[in-house]
């Protein structure tokens, strides 16, 4: 039973209605025969990650690139077991990554292309990344979230999340790659939804290897740029990949809770959702030292709705909650963070991404 036949199941059976079952009488029992479908159903839900795991790492997507192929035939080519393939992407075909047609030939839909490696926005690394066993398994202990009030992360794996990356040379390529890819594919209309001014400095705080100050760069030709972070992320910048922007970037290395350096815009991309909100006040509060007057601090997360209408952030809380001591947060959350570090929210504005531009102002 899928999410429609849920919410017509919902409709039927608020009031506490019997339901008639096929072929006779009232039934008491088939609102709960009907809700045990449903939940086994979404339970066994995980499988289809898993699936697509399965098919990113073994590169499945690029053998497709050149039309339909049966799983004998990709197995021919790749060394991979044609049944098991076969029903790896018997089960993608089910949410449409891929079509099988009448031939048994599976093709790409328009939906899984991005699971190649060789498109722009590919999606391939951070599907491993998302997938990956340091965020498979904190998930997989959520009660121990629930009773014990903190991440399971520290319990699986005997130290805190970032930490473990900086002594895990696999997991950390695992987790910056994936991290790149992602942000692939938001950088260049995030860029766009914000008008940055004619001259100034951006600071990309914690920006990674430099996607979206590249992007911002590029659309702002009177901007010079700083990325920010960890000597070890650095060394993997791709800021020197567009001559355009020759001579209008910098690194530099440090400790961003210790200090940033002075610019006209700090950005934060993706980094308040990992910490606490005591960690989130003293990152914020280096930044607005940090600020030339006039200056400003941007936020990009994904802003909680109210409601409880599906959305990504709901989501991404959740591995907040299982791996690190951050969460995602409403507008609410935000301002009272910025009030906490001697700022003011002064507007959020969306972005065609879960993401959105939280600006926030000296107070």
């Amino acid at each position: 039973m899928r999410q429609d036949e849920a919410k017509h199941f919902d409709a039927r059976t608020a009031a506490g209605d019997t339901v008639a079952e096929p072929g006779g009488a009232a039934d008491p029992e088939a609102r709960y025969r009907r809700s045990s479908a449903f939940l086994i159903d979404e339970a066994l839900g995980f499988l289809f990650p898993a699936a697509l795991r399965a098919a990113a790492d073994v590169g499945v997507a690029d053998h497709l690139a050149d039309g339909p192929r049966t799983p004998a035939e990709l197995a021919t080519t790749t060394g991979l077991d044609a049944r098991s393939l076969h029903r790896v992407l018997r089960l993608l075909a089910t949410r449409g990554v891929v079509a099988e047609d009448d031939a048994g030939r599976f093709t790409l839909t328009d939906a899984g292309q991005a699971l190649r490696s060789d498109v722009p926005c590919s999606a391939r690394t951070a599907v491993q990344m998302l997938t990956d066993r340091t965020m498979w398994q904190p998930a997989g202990e959520l009660t121990s979230c629930l009773t014990e009030g903190t991440a399971s992360f520290e319990a699986i794996f005997g130290m805190p999340f970032f930490d473990w990356f900086a002594q895990d040379a696999r997991t950390a390529a695992v987790f910056h790659g994936g991290m790149a890819a992602m942000s692939d594919a938001e950088n260049a209309v995030i860029a766009a939804a914000y008008d940055f001014p004619e001259t100034g400095t951006v600071v990309d705080v914690g920006g990674g290897h430099g996607g979206l100050l590249l992007e911002v760069l590029r659309r702002n030709p009177g901007v010079a740029g700083v990325l920010y972070d960890r000597a070890h992320v650095l060394a993997g910048h791709r800021l020197d990949t567009d001559k355009e922007i020759a001579g209008r970037w910098t690194l530099a290395e440090g400790d961003f809770f210790a200090s940033a350096p002075p610019g006209d815009i700090h950005l934060l991309k993706r980094i308040t959702h990992d910490w606490d909100d005591e960690t989130c006040v003293t990152l914020l509060t280096s930044c607005r030292r940090s600020l030339h007057p006039g200056g400003r601090v941007l936020v990009l997360d994904a802003v909680v709705p109210r409601g409880n209408a599906p959305h990504q952030s709901k989501t991404l809380d959740l591995m907040m909650m299982a791996s690190l001591t951050g969460r995602e947060r409403t507008e609410a959350d935000f301002a009272a963070l910025f009030d906490r570090a001697g700022l003011r929210l002064s507007r959020v504005l969306p972005t065609p991404t879960v993401l959105s531009v939280v600006e926030a102002v000296p107070a």
